[in-house]
């Protein structure tokens, strides 16, 4: 048994409490009158979104784009956000444990194998996605977010050219004074917590959260738990105001790892034998925080200046080795916006220092350990044009600049010191929007993106830095079109995209503990995404309001010229990449304090390794809800609410270790065993 660390609990408490203190002593002026509740993410016409680094209406938005708020958020128990980011189409979230998720975008990053590159992910502005690419927005507890957007596809000057797109994560913004607190309780012992709070005064604004996570898991060594702590607050003053972002995070979770066919088919309740047998398990401790500054210099001149750190301590036990990983990063962030009622330009620069220091152990004898110190720099620039009232155009790009420098600390195996000075990369992006009526907008775009190499796949299997390895880079040419019939009772967005992409990486596992990297060639992602909403019908009586929501994925996404160990792929597809997806979502409320909804998911068939031998089925899951609101005078309300997710008991794989390899006379072991039919309960008090 593991646990955990309990003086960085204590340090998460105690922050939130004295946050909490600190706002209670303000005065409680009346609210500032432009503040604003971020709009319903349900009509595509009103929702107000921050992409491009200036905030716009989507339906003007010369791009992809979508939104998760609201209702959105809460589609099943609320303990991760697979169900959430899977409801949009060109977006698959693989979930193997609490601590094990792949997040792929128009199939980039599919052979990562146990985490999510070629996205990049920000909270509230603040980059969260370290320098080599890795991300995990999902470590965020959904009840901590007013609002999620996400941009498919390279974004060029506008989140970081990842290839994949970008995630960006917005705490709540509330009206008012309130307070909430929520306790869920589920099968397999799954508790989970929140208590967050609002003051706001006439020039201050203060929202915390406290939420904790707590699970024994479905499988052998499978016990989660997980302590956030989240703030942000606002001052504004006459011609500024200063936003700040606070988190920490500690969480513990065991490592039950991958299965073989057989035990997946007959055992799937049991961890891998070798990751069972030392109980293995990952720490984590996380601190991220950040401010900035907005100034307005004038009716159409303002400038933002954003300074922000993030620092983790990591270390997880495996059968093979001990690894331990500290991270210490800063970075500032400045732009200049200029606004005029034909054109708005933007013009900045991003820079981050991060030094990454990790070493190795078994049985307490040190075999390696490295620090690692990367700088990146870029500076951009955006102009958007409107000629007419219905047109518009977008220009964007980005210079980037980055360097990896390694100092090897273990002597015993000799100097691997080393660096990698990467070519500077130029992400060009043009974008357009026409809207041919209230009811119909067309949009196009064009753009380049790039993703570096992470520490593996920088460095050769005998340890030094290698100096071929290139960063991954790509073409994407996209259109699509936003439509709205019958006073918006129809709603629906279709898009079609083709991406380049040249210099593969390719993460090689030479042994059970070493990995490598290599450019290998060139992949062609082509898909279909389709985002249809509708309200079947609308009464104020029973039998009530009735909507719904259907997303659907279709994509191709094939090796072009790809040859590993004289094996010659060219034209299969890649790996671990869904060939359609598809969900429904259904929303009742017979009537006005009862919902009931269902929530259906196609994932479709899709390969296991690059040869294309091995396929996995496809597979439907099926989740039920229903929650019910009551208001409690002079207090505020309660909300109770009841699930059952795979209601059907489907047996599947909620993730695929793709390529995976056999050692000895093992199986490789490609499953995670998703979770059977498991039940919830939850309720929110507001005060």
């Amino acid at each position: 048994m593991f646990k955990p660390n309990s003086h960085f609990r204590l340090t998460i408490t105690l922050a939130f409490l004295s946050g909490l203190f600190a706002a209670n002593a303000q005065e409680d002026d009346q609210l500032p009158t432009n503040h604003q509740q971020p709009d319903s993410a349900i009509l595509l016409e009103k929702v107000t979104i921050e992409g491009y680094r200036l905030s716009s209406h989507l339906r003007t938005f010369p791009g992809n784009l979508s939104v998760l708020s609201g209702e959105s958020l809460t589609l099943s128990d609320g303990t991760n956000m697979t169900t959430a980011l899977n409801s949009l189409p060109g977006v698959s979230m693989q979930s193997g444990t609490y601590t094990t998720n792949r997040i792929v975008i128009r199939g980039m990053g599919s052979r990562t194998p146990y985490n999510t590159n070629r996205i990049r992910s920000y909270l509230n502005d603040i980059p969260i996605t370290t320098s080599d690419g890795i991300s995990a927005p999902e470590e965020i507890d959904l009840q901590n977010l007013g609002r999620i957007e996400v941009i498919r596809g390279p974004s060029s000057a506008l989140y970081g050219s990842g290839l994949g797109g970008s995630i960006n994560l917005f705490t709540p913004e509330k009206m008012q004074h309130e307070g909430n607190f929520s306790l869920n309780y589920g099968s397999f012992n799954t508790l989970k917590t929140n208590l967050s709070g609002t003051l706001n005064s006439k020039n201050t604004s203060l929202w915390s959260s406290l939420s904790h996570l707590q699970s024994d898991g479905y499988r052998d060594n499978n016990e989660f738990r997980r302590t956030s702590f989240l703030s942000t607050a606002r001052w504004k003053k006459s011609g500024w105001n200063l936003k700040s972002t606070l988190m920490l995070m500690d969480s513990d979770g065991q490592i039950s790892s991958s299965l073989g066919k057989t035990q997946f088919e007959n055992d799937p309740r049991a961890a891998a034998a070798n990751w069972a047998a030392i109980e293995g398990h990952k720490q984590n401790r996380k601190a991220l925080a950040g401010a900035t500054l907005t100034n307005f210099l004038s009716p159409g001149l303002s400038s933002q200046f954003t300074l922000h750190g993030k620092w983790s301590d990591n270390y997880e036990k495996r059968p093979f080795n001990n690894l331990s990983d500290q991270t210490l990063s800063a970075g500032i962030r400045s732009k200049l916006n200029y606004y005029r009622p034909i054109t708005d330009w933007v013009v900045g620069i991003d820079w981050i220092a991060e030094q990454y220091k990790w070493k190795i152990d078994l049985d307490n004898i040190l075999l390696n350990e490295n620090r690692e110190n990367r700088y990146q720099f870029s500076v951009f620039s955006i102009v958007n044009y409107r000629p007419t009232s219905r047109l518009s155009f977008s220009a964007a790009g980005t210079l980037n600049y980055i360097r990896y420098r390694l100092t090897d600390l273990f002597s015993a195996n000799g100097d691997q010191s080393g660096r990698r000075d990467f070519p500077m990369i130029f992400s060009p992006r043009i974008g357009m929007n026409y809207a041919a009526g209230n009811h119909l907008t067309f949009y196009a775009s064009v753009s380049h993106g790039f993703s570096m190499p992470s520490p593996e796949e920088t460095l050769l299997p005998v340890g030094d830095v290698n100096p071929d390895i290139k960063p991954e880079q790509g073409m994407q040419y996209e259109t699509g079109a936003r439509l709205n019939f019958f006073d918006k009772i129809v709603e629906a967005e279709i898009s079609v995209y083709w991406i380049e992409l040249r210099n593969l990486l390719v993460t090689k596992r030479i042994t059970e503990d070493i990995f490598t990297g290599m450019n290998a060639g060139k992949t062609r992602h082509q898909g279909l995404e389709l985002l249809l909403r509708n309200r079947i019908f609308d009464f104020s009586a029973f039998p009530g309001n009735l909507k719904s929501t259907l997303s659907y994925t279709f994509s191709r996404n094939r090796f072009v010229d790809f040859t590993d160990d004289g094996n010659i792929y060219n034209g299969n597809d890649l790996p671990g990449i869904p060939e359609q997806y598809a969900q429904l979502q259904l929303s009742w409320n017979p009537i006005k304090k009862l919902e009931v909804s269902t929530h259906l998911q196609y994932t479709g068939n899709q390969n296991v390794n690059d040869a294309n031998t091995l396929k996995y089925e496809g597979y439907f899951l099926l989740s039920l809800k229903a929650a019910t609101q009551f208001q409690i005078k002079k207090t505020g309300g309660l909300n109770l609410y009841a699930g059952i997710n795979n209601l059907t008991n489907t047996h599947y794989a909620s993730m695929l270790l793709v390529n995976a390899v056999a050692f000895g006379n093992n199986e490789p072991r490609y499953y995670y065993p998703g979770l059977p039919r498991h039940g919830y309960a939850g309720v929110g008090f507001r005060f």
